[in-house]
C-alpha cells in the first residue's frame, strides 16, 4: 500500500470517527458567565439555552465569541460588545480555557480568585472595563499566563510580586488604574533573560512608584508649603488688621485735636 493511500485512509477514519462529548464543565461556566453579565443590543443573542447546553461540535462553536478545540471551550473573545455586570467565578469551570478577552466593555466587581484554577490559561485581557478590588496573587497559579493586561480599570492596592515568577509572561499592563505601593523587583529583575517591564506598564497610578517608575512622591514638601502658606495667610491678615487700626485711631486722634484746637480758636476770638 502507497504513502498516499495510507494518508487517505488516515484522513478517511477520522472523519467517521464520533465526535467528543460536551463537558457538563463548560455548560456550567458559560451559563453561569451568561447569567452575570447583562447583554445590550442582542449581542451574544445566540447564547441560548440549546447552544450553551452543547457549546462545541468538533472545532467549531455556536456561540458568539467562542472557538472550541475537540468539543472544549478553547478561547472566549468577548470584546466590545457592550457587556456590563461581573465576572461569573464559574468560569473557573472551563478548565480547557487557554485565551479569554473580555476587554473594552463595562464590567464590574472584583478579578475572580478563582482564575487559579484555569491552568492552561495563556492569555487574560481584562482591559477598559470598570472592575475593583485588587489583583489576586492565586494567578501565578495559571503558570502558561503569556499575557496580562489590566489597563484602564480601578484595581487598587499593590502589585502582587508572585507575579514574577510567570517565566512566560511577555506582556504585563496595570496602567491606569489606582494601584498603590511599590513595583514589585521581581517584575524589574527577572530570572534568566526574561525582559523586565518598561514605565508604560505602570503609568496612571498615582500612588505606585519605584523602578521603572520615580521614586515615592514625598508628601513633606507639600506639608512645608502648606504649613508656611498658612503662616504667610497669617501674618498678612495681622498686619493688615494692625493698619485699619493704626488708621481708625489716628483718624480719631486727628478728629479730637482739631475739635480741640477749635475750641481754643474759639476763646481767643474777641466778642463784637
Amino acid at each position: 500500500m502507497g504513502f498516499f493511500s495510507l494518508k487517505l485512509m488516515s484522513i478517511l477514519m477520522c472523519a467517521f470517527l464520533p465526535p467528543s462529548s460536551q463537558d457538563p464543565n463548560d455548560q456550567s461556566c458559560l451559563t453561569n458567565l451568561f447569567q452575570s453579565m447583562h447583554v445590550q443590543d442582542h449581542n451574544l443573542v445566540n447564547w441560548t439555552e440549546p447552544n450553551l447546553a452543547n457549546p462545541c461540535s468538533g472545532f467549531m462553536s455556536n456561540l458568539t465569541g467562542a472557538t472550541c478545540n475537540n468539543g472544549r471551550i478553547y478561547k472566549l473573545s468577548l470584546s466590545n460588545l457592550s457587556l456590563y455586570g461581573s465576572i461569573s467565578p464559574y468560569i473557573s469551570n472551563c478548565t480547557n480555557l487557554q485565551s479569554l478577552d473580555l476587554s473594552n466593555n463595562a464590567l464590574t466587581g472584583p478579578i475572580p480568585t478563582e482564575f487559579q484554577y484555569l491552568i492552561n490559561l495563556a492569555i487574560l485581557d481584562l482591559s477598559s472595563n470598570h472592575l475593583s478590588g485588587t489583583i489576586p496573587p492565586s494567578l501565578t497559579m495559571c503558570m502558561f499566563l503569556n499575557i496580562i493586561d489590566l489597563h484602564n480599570n480601578s484595581l487598587t492596592g499593590p502589585i502582587p510580586a508572585q507575579l514574577g515568577s510567570l517565566v512566560r509572561l511577555s506582556v504585563f499592563d496595570v496602567s491606569d488604574n489606582k494601584l498603590s505601593g511599590v513595583i514589585p523587583t521581581s517584575l524589574v529583575d527577572r530570572p534568566g533573560n526574561l525582559p523586565g517591564f518598561n514605565a508604560t506598564s505602570y503609568s496612571g497610578n498615582e500612588d505606585l512608584y519605584g523602578y521603572p517608575l520615580g521614586p515615592m512622591k514625598s508628601r513633606t514638601g507639600l506639608s512645608v508649603m502648606l504649613i508656611v502658606g498658612i503662616g504667610l495667610g497669617s501674618g498678612l491678615i495681622s498686619l493688615v488688621l494692625s493698619f485699619v487700626v493704626t488708621c481708625v485711631w489716628l483718624k480719631v486722634t486727628d478728629q479730637k485735636l482739631a475739635a480741640e484746637h477749635q475750641g481754643k480758636i474759639s476763646e481767643l476770638m474777641p466778642e463784637y
